[in-house]
């Protein structure tokens, strides 16, 4: 059965956290979805948690829940803010999303710091330093 269902993958899309700014104490930290494709998604849905190991014990976040009725062509979408102390954990953002009547879903994993500065480059789109998973 599953052998029957279309591939539908997904490309063109990506999830980024952005540095939106900083001072003495802090950084703020923003995740987002960003469509690179000439066309809408509908419908679109983010789970998003953190999980991993974290001074030898077992850590998990709480799963949030997001939805978008329209992520327009060439644009992006504001997913949450997150807080720098979840670098050290898996970041896990799992995305669903309708193209018409097809359906397509991705996992968007950055693994525990992975979101350094080394990494940083220009987001396309949203224009500030941060980094992608696409």
């Amino acid at each position: 059965m599953i052998k029957d269902l279309p591939p539908n993958v997904v490309k063109d899309i990506a999830v980024a956290v952005a540095l939106e700014g900083e001072n003495a104490e802090s950084k703020v930290w923003y995740v987002y979805l960003i469509n690179l494709k000439n066309i809408p998604l509908e419908n679109v849905l983010v789970t998003s948690k953190g999980y991993g190991e974290k001074d030898g014990e077992q850590v998990k976040t709480s799963t949030l829940r997001h939805s978008f009725p329209l992520v327009e062509a060439n644009s992006y979408k504001l997913i949450e803010p997150i807080d720098e102390q979840t670098f050290g954990l898996n970041n896990e953002y799992w995305l669903s999303y309708y193209i018409g009547r097809e359906i397509f879903d991705k996992k968007f994993i950055f693994l525990p710091e992975s979101i350094v500065d080394d990494n940083f480059i220009k987001l396309p789109v949203i224009n500030k330093p941060g980094v992608m998973i696409g």
